[in-house]
């Protein structure tokens, strides 16, 4: 597996996989799918916020198997220096890694563009996506009951965040 930027030929695949987390899993709280159109719109609104989409692909056959990015927290200026992030993996290829590989590179990312703080809002059910950002650092920072509903029953918020540097002071 090899981890890129994503392209826009890349987008029928990030729909695909968006659109069975949203069908299948409560993690995404949406109920319609997109397709690929809607996908390319979304890169690029996060390219032009000079924001990453990444993929993780198969060397054999340049295969999507799974993406992340990340985007602004809030849209309040105070929060500028905080990110929220999205991972997400084919269904057939989840547990082996892919997860990881690109949360790790997501917060390369944040940090290389001088992020203080990535934040992740997880289903509180999700346990082994908690496990997965608790293994690379994140500590658990709050709890949101019944916020969202999918799949006609209420879901918590798990609020998860990771510390990326050690500055004393913003902007330094």
């Amino acid at each position: 597996m090899s981890i890129r930027d994503a392209v826009d030929a890349d987008a029928p695949a990030i729909a695909a996989i968006y659109n069975d987390a949203v069908i299948n899993t409560t993690a995404i709280w949406n109920e319609v799918t997109v397709d690929g159109a809607n996908r390319v719109a979304w890169m690029a609104d996060r390219r032009r916020l000079g924001y990453p989409v990444l993929v993780a692909v198969d060397p054999a056959d340049q295969r999507v198997l799974g993406y992340a990015s990340f985007g602004d927290w809030r849209a309040f200026d105070g929060y500028r220096h905080t990110v929220e992030h999205s991972v997400y993996v084919r269904g057939d290829r989840r547990g082996g890694g892919i997860g990881r590989a690109l949360l790790l590179a997501l917060i390369d990312r944040a940090r290389a563009i001088g992020k203080h703080v990535m934040v992740a809002a997880i289903e509180a059910g999700n346990a082994p996506s908690i496990a997965l950002h608790e293994k690379a650092g994140f500590q658990r920072t709050g709890l949101m009951p019944q916020v969202g509903m999918k799949f006609g029953r209420w879901l918590d918020l798990a609020f998860l965040q990771l510390i990326l540097d050690d500055r004393p002071v913003p902007g330094a």
